[in-house]
């Protein structure tokens, strides 16, 4: 096979375009041969990847973005690992589990990174490429992967010697497969007589009664971390182990994560956030490829060369490019050049909301500044947003400056309602600046309850950078989001606020994504779900070195790709960092 033919079946819209504009326009079914005809089940456009002469045409006619044709790399002129369908995306490699190490996948969302780990996990069983055959015999895969480090795998799953436990993406499934408490779930999940000991570690002692239907998105990924640890294996599969957890849970889990590799265990991670997957992995697979089309697997680097390798979009050793662009980081704390004048400021602000009280005691906003809000779960971050946004009233104090402001919240609300219609002006207004480069066009014929949680926070975002305001407030924007996707949108906001002159507060949980985008710092202190004060906004250095204060890590620049990374504990840069009071870069 030379090229691979790709056809979106929810974007396939063949009464749309006339009754299949792409064959009418097809050179080969100009001739007489069906290179694209209607496929028998679902009658959405089929080509045969036999007769496609890679022309381009039928591409170009889609009205619907519905087809891509894609002339495969050299050593990628096989049958693939799994394709789903005819015209489906195709996988062409995996992951290795290596035994004492923590390895990690890295890439773009849509590039196969869920369906490489379930394969591996035994979840999904691939067809080679046999899109008629509904079973592959161990037989086979050992056979496809002879003379590779897969054959070893695939032998010693055949043979019992590698038990798999995975924890999936989709944590937010678990209460509607499983009735009951956190303790019930937690006690049948574990095999292993370590529920205390593990409870323990991840802070669960708390909920153990509480029902699983009932407990939050980060309660929910630490007790579906628990159940998968509980299991007796010797490979550990997690994939975005977290999502929903606030920063200081994330280094937490890390560390957890990272101890469970031993010489008789392995363990793979698929991460989005990049100072976590630094933080928590010894080597890295980078997945590239196309998005939604097909994806390859490198070879394993370690994990700084790796990450390094991912931000300059260039594989040497496989000769691909696979961003036509470096990421690149400044070598320094970013100026503030804010403007004197104040756009909101606040004072002695009191809010109750049951057992929790919030207060801040004063502090402002001025022309220009993009602020990044950093502080744990429950400690009042969106509540003290909530209340700028006017859509919580304090209950004491006031904030001043009546100014427009626009607000994104944390949890979007799906309708019924077309993403053209909800962004409504915006496509014509802002297409340079968000509806092409948060790549929203394709989604525009689509209900919002019908987008994944990627594509609605992207249209969220649009949606509120496009409104015309003083003052702009996000609510953990980087969620649902791959790591391009949040250090693009973290250049469009910072890019919106000082071409616009206006101001930004931002949530966020991703350090990476909060270092990259912010120019003054808010830090959220307390005790979550008791009390939460309102600190700053600071300059960078100031205010990451009181928030590392709290998590307790130095943090450095990585020499050659100048991106944020964590010391290791009791290293030389980390005492010496730490003898100086300067736990952020200098």
């Amino acid at each position: 096979m030379t090229r691979i033919a790709i056809v979106k079946k929810q974007e396939c819209n063949p009464i749309g375009c006339g009754e299949y504009l792409c064959a009418k326009a097809c050179p080969i079914n100009r001739k007489g041969d069906a290179c694209i005809k209607p496929a028998a089940i679902d009658r959405k456009a089929e080509i045969d990847e036999k007769l496609c002469i890679g022309c381009g045409i039928c591409i170009n006619r889609c009205p619907f973005n519905a087809i891509d044709v894609i002339n495969l790399p050299e050593e990628l002129k096989q049958e693939p690992i799994h394709r789903y369908g005819q015209n489906g995306f195709a996988l062409y490699s995996l992951p290795t589990p290596m035994f004492g190490k923590v390895v990690g996948v890295l890439g773009v969302n849509g590039i196969g990174k869920s369906t490489a780990i379930k394969i591996l996990a035994g979840v999904l069983k691939p067809n080679l490429g046999r899109i008629d055959s509904k079973e592959t015999e161990h037989k086979a895969l050992v056979e496809y992967f002879k003379g590779t480090e897969a054959q070893h795998f695939f032998e010693n799953i055949r043979d019992g010697k590698i038990v798999v436990s995975y924890k999936p993406q989709t944590v937010d499934y678990i209460p509607k497969q499983f009735k009951g408490s956190v303790r019930e779930l937690l006690k049948k999940a574990d095999q292993k007589g370590i529920f205390e000991q593990i409870t323990e570690s991840l802070e669960l002692k708390d909920i153990l009664d509480n029902e699983i239907k009932s407990i939050s998105g980060g309660e929910l990924q630490r007790v579906a971390i628990a159940a998968t640890v509980m299991k007796k294996a010797n490979l550990y599969i997690f994939d975005e182990p977290t999502s929903y957890l606030d920063i200081k849970q994330r280094i937490k889990i890390s560390k957890f994560i990272r101890e469970l590799a031993d010489p008789k265990t392995a363990v793979l991670v698929i991460e989005h956030d990049l100072i976590i997957l630094d933080y928590i992995t010894d080597l890295v697979h980078i997945m590239y490829g196309k998005e939604g089309c097909f994806g390859v697997v490198s070879t394993p680097k370690t994990a700084r060369v790796g990450i390094n390798t991912f931000l300059d979009g260039y594989l040497r050793e496989e000769n691909v490019r696979f961003r036509d662009y470096p990421i690149k980081f400044e070598a320094k704390p970013p100026v503030q050049k804010s403007g004197k004048e104040v756009q909101c400021s606040w004072k002695e602000l009191k809010k109750k909301l049951g057992r929790f009280d919030l207060e801040a005691k004063e502090g402002e906003i001025h022309k220009n500044d993009v602020i990044g809000v950093l502080g744990e779960n429950g400690i009042g971050k969106t509540s003290f947003v909530k209340i700028l946004a006017k859509v919580l009233e304090p209950d004491k104090g006031t904030v001043n400056e009546k100014i427009v402001v626009s607000y994104k919240p944390q949890y979007l609300e799906s309708s019924d309602e077309i993403v053209m219609a909800a962004l409504g002006e915006a496509l014509d207004k802002h297409d340079a600046q968000l509806i092409r480069p948060l790549n929203i066009k394709p989604l525009l014929m689509k209900k919002l309850s019908e987008l994944s949680g990627g594509e609605l926070q992207r249209v969220s975002i649009a949606l509120c950078l496009s409104r015309k305001a003083d003052l702009y407030l996000l609510d953990e924007p980087s969620a649902y989001l791959d790591v391009e996707q949040r250090i693009r949108i973290s250049k469009i906001i910072a890019d919106m606020m000082e071409h616009r002159g206006t101001s930004a507060l931002v949530v966020d949980h991703d350090l990476l994504f909060a270092d990259y985008l912010s120019k003054k710092i808010m830090v959220f202190e307390g005790k979550p779900a008791i009390k939460g004060s309102v600190t700053g906004p600071f300059d960078m250095q100031e205010g990451m070195n009181r928030f590392l204060t709290e998590l307790k890590i130095t943090m450095r620049r990585d020499e050659e790709s100048l991106r944020p990374r964590i010391n290791k504990p009791g290293s030389q840069k980390d005492r010496e960092q730490r003898s100086e009071n300067k736990l952020y870069y200098v």
